[in-house]
């Protein structure tokens, strides 16, 4: 599907076929206004044989590019059948994140939107979409880093599907899309709009270490990885922005989604962890005489210099886990969630279980598609969603295992009560 293709896949305008067969009945109006007679029927064909190549061209046009199937409600919208083309991109990782990749400058990203934005959606057709959506965005393998294609292509996705209706059947496709992307999801959803990003994307280089130790796209960065720009905002029309917040409310409707953004939260709260200081701080900062100039506070106070970026990035994982309780309570209130307890015991099944810190520093540095698929250490105790019970658990063990100093942690744990009970009560999103 390169640019400007007429094939494409999903429910294009089709205006201008449309349009072009419009004005050509319009013309012929005086000729339409009553069917010819059997006896002259091939003449009227012959001398309108331009009129009907359009008529019937415009109707194989909107059948490829929209298939419509009218439902069996007179109430229901009519649904759209997945064409075949699109169903074989599920099983073409490349032909996916073609169809999908919005390119540098985001030029594209109606193409995302003409393949998963629908109303309705016949049959598996959502559950194919989902297949499309892991094929474009999703690492390679176990291990591999987020290619600048993949990351281009989560943020079509996400673009695609902000302030709309997401499926069940997609739903669950689309949290393990931002669980693949959790470091740039947890970023961005409490940053929102970046006027500093240039593109859907940015490349490993782009992302790397400044030589404070510091870059915006976050801490533990793999090497070689791109990263998603989801909060870019200039240059695109405001109906391309990005809602993360919005994007994570709507999937916390579906317990199967609920529980893989939940489960990505906790493997990043200890893979977070596991890897700060001693002193709960951020091993990659360096004092330099240039920041020390710039900023005095950095030369008088190391430590806050230390751990200003670990408060914000715990912070913001709190956040996210917040949000997805507030969503619960909310829709469990308003009746969107009809059963409250058949949806937890849903979200429990697809659990995976609970997430300890390692004892001792890690100073490995995976992918971030490495970091959602981390392995359960324990069984989830207490209260599943009692967020604040499941993060204080792992954060008081980690504190103890580490020997973090009493007043540092006692720090630490306040922010992150204080930003959990805002988000559970006041809303973050």
């Amino acid at each position: 599907m390169r640019n400007g293709d007429d094939d494409h896949i999903g429910h294009d305008d089709a205006g201008s076929a449309a349009g072009g067969a419009g004005n050509g009945a319009d013309q012929g109006d005086a000729a339409l206004s009553a069917p010819p007679s059997p006896v002259g029927r091939r003449a009227w064909l012959r001398s309108h044989r331009l009129l009907v190549s359009a008529m019937a061209t415009a109707v194989v046009a909107l059948a490829v590019a929209i298939p419509l199937t009218v439902s069996d409600s007179a109430d229901a919208a009519p649904c759209w059948s997945v064409p075949a083309k699109a169903r074989a991109l599920a099983g073409d990782p490349a032909a996916a994140r073609k169809a999908l990749d919005p390119l540098d400058d985001a030029s594209n990203l109606q193409r995302a939107r003409r393949l998963l934005t629908h109303d309705r959606v016949c049959g598996d057709g959502a559950k194919v979409l989902g297949r499309i959506v892991t094929a474009a965005t999703s690492a390679t393998t176990s291990g591999s880093p987020h290619t600048m294609a993949q990351a281009r292509s989560a943020f079509a996705v996400a673009s695609a599907l902000s302030h709309r209706e997401i499926p069940p059947g997609l739903a669950p496709a689309v949290a393990r899309m931002l669980a693949e992307y959790v470091v740039d999801v947890t970023r961005d959803v409490s940053d929102g709009h970046d006027r500093d990003a240039t593109g859907p994307a940015e490349s490993a280089e782009g992302a790397a270490l400044d030589d404070t130790g510091f870059t915006p796209y976050g801490r533990f960065l793999a090497p070689h990885e791109a990263h998603t720009n989801f909060g870019l905002y200039e240059g695109l029309d405001s109906a391309h922005h990005v809602s993360l917040g919005v994007v994570i409310t709507e999937l916390a409707k579906d317990p199967e989604a609920f529980a893989i953004l939940y489960d990505a939260e906790r493997t990043y709260f200890a893979h977070y962890l596991e890897r700060l200081t001693d002193r709960a701080g951020d091993p990659a900062a360096r004092l330099t005489a240039k920041s020390k100039a710039e900023d005095k506070k950095f030369g008088e106070d190391w430590h806050a210099y230390d751990t200003d970026w670990p408060d914000n990035d715990l912070e913001d994982i709190t956040d996210v886990i917040a949000a997805l309780m507030q969503a619960r309570t909310r829709y469990a209130k308003n009746g969107t969630i009809t059963d409250l307890a058949a949806f937890d015991k849903s979200v429990r099944a697809h659990t995976d279980g609970a997430y300890r810190p390692a004892a001792d520093r890690v100073t490995t540095r995976p992918p971030m598609g490495d970091i959602a698929e981390r392995p359960p250490s324990a069984r989830v105790r207490g209260d599943l969603f009692d967020g604040r019970q499941q993060l204080f658990t792992v954060y008081d063990a980690w504190v103890r295992d580490r020997d973090i100093p009493a007043e540092r942690a006692g720090t630490l744990r306040q922010l992150l009560d204080d930003h959990y009970v805002r988000g559970l009560w006041l809303g973050r999103f």
